[in-house]
């Protein structure tokens, strides 16, 4: 505060009530036609002519597109994924036969079958996985609810369905030929009937479109090779020059004896008779020299039959016959080969499958009396061979 009678000093002014002290630069005074004027504006900045080339602008279209194609086929992709491996339509298992033809044809036959229901998936996955030059043709099982991998997969690994044929032991050619023609699985017609011995009996597994004759060159191959096997460990002592000869020895044994255990001692009985000079005297070389291999006989052998003469009739030929009568298996072709180390000369069935065997024709016919007292007892059941020839060697 000023003392008594100082003057107050000036009042000092704010810059809100001097407008002119915010802006520090003078005010020029504008006449009425320049406020009138508009002033000028800073123009944008032009986009430079890159930006607005045609080429650049399909480019980034371009881009924009592949970039769109490519999350929807990765998108794509990973459902697909999905849906490949999910189970599929099949309630249970089907068996379906492929022919040969495109990816197409097969994606429709497994459509049409109900395999699956997305062929469309079906061909892109198989072209995904590059299979498609790879699927094969054949006869196929596809499990209950395969999924379409599963289905690739099995195609492309060629997992066919394996069939089998089964050639029992004793069976001649023409009985095995007829065999083959009712088999509807395999196809072709057959030219001739093989020879007697030169097919061995075995299961053969085998694929749809396997032909006849292929089947019997199968066999006839395999008898080969077993022939060879044995003929190579036969016994050196063996009275049989040829192989041909042990099969024909084989073949008898096979018909001769159901039980495998028996093998080698009915073997030991026609080897020794053969050392000796004897007849073999077997009954299925009669059946064999009356019906030819066409069948069996269906009836006991009548007592003019046994003296009858044919080139097989061992009751009347000396030695072996000039050929099989049948085709023996492998533990026949063995026995032939190896037979027991025996002295007996005699057996006859036993009345239970089997037989009894003797050294001497004294006990033989002890044998045959036991077996007759058998039959008597038991008239309905007489002792009969597994081929329904009777056993004995008299």
């Amino acid at each position: 505060m000023p003392g008594a009678g100082e003057p107050y000093p000036p009042l000092q002014s704010t810059p809100l009530d001097n407008p002119a002290a915010l802006d520090p630069r003078p005010i020029v005074p504008r006449s009425p036609r320049a406020t009138l004027q508009s002033e000028d504006v800073p123009m944008l900045p032009r986009r430079s002519k890159r930006t607005r080339n045609p080429i650049v602008i399909a480019g980034n279209a371009l881009l924009i597109v592949i970039f769109l194609i490519t999350v929807a086929g990765g998108l794509g992709f990973v459902l697909g994924k999905q849906r490949f491996d999910l189970p599929g339509p099949l309630t249970e298992y089907k068996v379906v036969n492929i022919p040969r033809g495109g990816i197409r044809d097969t994606a429709d036959l497994l459509m049409r079958e109900g395999v699956i229901d997305q062929p469309g998936l079906f061909i892109a996955g198989a072209l995904v996985i590059k299979a498609q030059n790879e699927l094969k043709y054949g006869e196929y099982r596809f499990t209950k609810n395969a999924s379409l991998r599963d289905v690739v997969d099995t195609i492309i690994e060629g997992k066919v369905v394996q069939h089998a044929f089964t050639v029992a032991e004793g069976l001649t050619s023409d009985k095995i030929v007829q065999r083959l023609v009712d088999n509807d699985v395999l196809s072709g017609n057959i030219r001739d009937i093989p020879r007697e011995g030169t097919l061995l009996p075995e299961t053969y597994r085998f694929t749809r479109g396997m032909t006849r004759e292929q089947m019997i060159k199968r066999m006839q191959e395999a008898q080969q090779r077993a022939l060879k096997e044995v003929w190579e460990r036969r016994s050196a002592d063996l009275p049989i020059k040829t192989p041909e000869q042990l099969v024909t020895l084989a073949s008898i044994i096979e018909k001769e004896t159901g039980k495998p255990e028996e093998c080698t001692r009915v073997a030991a009985v026609f080897v020794n008779r053969l050392r000796q000079k004897m007849k073999l005297q077997s009954d299925p070389t009669i059946i064999y020299g009356l019906v030819g291999g066409k069948g069996s006989l269906g009836r006991p052998i009548q007592r003019n039959e046994i003296d009858q003469p044919t080139p097989y009739n061992t009751y009347v030929i000396d030695g072996l016959p000039p050929g099989p009568i049948a085709n023996p298996g492998r533990a026949s072709l063995e026995a032939a080969a190896n037979p027991a180390r025996t002295k007996e000369l005699f057996f006859v069935a036993d009345g239970t499958g089997g037989h009894a065997f003797a050294d001497n024709y004294e006990i033989h016919q002890k044998n045959v009396a036991r077996l007759r007292t058998l039959e008597q007892q038991q008239p309905r059941a007489a002792a009969q061979p597994t081929s329904g020839t009777p056993r004995r060697v008299r």
